[in-house]
């Protein structure tokens, strides 16, 4: 008998070939099984065509608004189509990559819907279904289940009418929308709104949640709700929805909602349901497979292994923050770990990005957290309108916030609203993975002009030592 695999990894997305190709190198005989193409949602359907997208759309907006910067751009227009297809070139590139990778790392990839079934003695038993209606049966002494999530959809009258999409349905348009109507002001709710209120289209944004991101900083919810509404995004929040129906003329569709007791409603031609994902589980384990949930969740340890002994768990499917970094970096971690080296990466240091213009970052202990948990902390600012790039791009209502432990000046946080923030948020990420303290971080000398600048002016702000922001007042 063929000797088994050490390692099969059932899902190919960010979190399964990155542990796949990992525990190739470490020596491990990996094979990935996928039923579609590599990447995922993440490069298919997710992070990257979206951010194709946004990129259009601020390229479209950009040039509308080249004027300010004494360029004329004459008649600005944009071929929908022609940007659906830069998406679609930028995503098979990246998962054309991918395949490489995997190939070029000595990685069998297995095309077919991954089962795992029950273990026999120290082997864990995967079958796949493949297209030809042929089942292979697998043998591997470890097994990582990556198999995602999959956009939700709220339990809403009228939310199977035609005209209301997922992300997954938005994308499969082959034309603009002329207005689009998105429930939820999360992430991928302020992304949409962002793409398609830089294309010009009426977008229109309904939050059950007192505010857009909720789960950021006040700070940054409310300055983007208040960019945003200046762009023409019209924003209800606390807003309960009761059904989506036709709409009254026959074209589009009409949601109905109420904000503080108080019936309204709002149309569009399409309504885009971005309410958050669910984890993919359909079929992933047999029924004789009594594999532990935490909730909606599959339960495991602080290994990532599941009460399934040699069986892990990694990515969407195990909850938190839903991220493609989470996922590729608990993937990088198991494979370490299984290949008997030691995991250097903290599980609990994942940076939170949002890809509106200006960009959102942030990583570690928020000052509302902060006040929640009654911790003292000391926290520097500053606002980026005083920044030299800033100023020549002409960003936006910018800022870059450190939250530091009164006691040694350690970084407990970060949370950054400005051009960039998204590339330079690791650098917030290392300091918190090695403890670094304000003056730790000031050692480095950051080069002028640059973005980047903001990281030291908040630094020295949190250590009363600010250059650039004016003395504060003495009481």
């Amino acid at each position: 008998m063929e000797k088994p695999y050490d390692l099969l990894v059932i899902g190919a997305g960010p979190g399964g070939y990155v542990a796949a190709i990992r525990a190739a190198k470490a020596g491990l005989k990996t094979a990935i099984i996928e039923k579609d193409r590599s990447g995922g949602t993440c490069l298919n359907r997710g992070c990257i065509p979206t951010k194709a997208m946004i990129h259009a759309g601020e390229t479209y907006r950009g040039a509308k608004e080249a004027d300010r910067f004494g360029v004329s751009a004459g008649s600005v227009s944009y071929d929908y189509g022609q940007i659906c297809r830069y998406r679609q070139e930028t995503v098979d590139a990246l998962v054309g990559g991918v395949d490489q990778l995997l190939t070029g790392n000595g990685v069998e990839v297995v095309r077919g819907t991954g089962q795992l079934q029950s273990p026999e003695g120290d082997r864990n038993i995967v079958t796949v279904n493949q297209e030809d209606e042929q089942v292979l049966r697998l043998e591997g002494k470890n097994v990582i289940l990556a198999t995602g999530s999959v956009p939700a959809v709220l339990p809403i009258p009228g939310a199977d009418l035609p005209g209301v999409v997922t992300s997954d349905g938005l994308f499969a348009l082959e034309h603009a929308p002329e207005s689009l109507l998105i429930i939820g002001g999360g992430v991928i709710g302020m992304e949409f709104a962002s793409v398609y209120s830089d294309l010009g289209i009426p977008v229109t944004v309904v939050e059950a949640l007192p505010r857009i991101l909720d789960n950021f900083d006040k700070e940054i919810s409310r300055n983007l709700q208040m960019i945003l509404k200046k762009r023409g995004v019209t924003i209800h929040t606390g807003a309960k929805v009761g059904e989506i129906l036709p709409a009254a003329d026959g074209t589009g569709l009409t949601v109905a909602f109420e904000v503080k007791e108080k019936p309204q409603e709002a149309s569009a031609q399409y309504v885009l349901m971005a309410a958050g994902r669910r984890p993919f589980l359909e079929g992933v384990a047999s029924e004789g497979v009594d594999l532990e949930m935490n909730g909606r969740f599959v339960a495991v340890d602080e290994k990532l292994q599941t009460n399934i002994p040699g069986v892990y768990a990694i990515g969407d499917i195990t909850g938190g923050m839903q991220l493609a970094h989470q996922a590729s970096a608990q993937g990088t971690f198991v494979a370490e770990y299984l290949a008997k080296e030691a995991p250097d990466q903290d599980l609990d240091l994942i940076p939170a990005c949002v890809y509106t213009d200006p960009e959102i970052a942030s990583v570690g202990l928020t000052e509302d957290r902060a006040k929640e948990e009654g911790r003292e902390i000391v926290a520097g600012k500053f606002i980026m309108s005083a920044n030299g790039r800033s100023l020549i791009s002409g960003e936006e209502r910018g800022f870059v916030k450190v939250i530091a432990s009164p006691d040694n000046g350690e970084i407990l946080g970060a949370q950054m609203m400005c051009a960039r923030a998204t590339d330079m948020i690791g650098e917030f990420t290392t300091a918190l993975a090695n403890r670094l303290t304000a003056k730790d971080m000031l050692r480095g000398v950051r080069a002028h002009p640059t973005y980047n600048e903001g990281i030291a002016e908040a630094l020295e702000d949190l250590v009363g030592e600010s250059t650039h922001t004016m003395p504060r007042r003495r009481r």
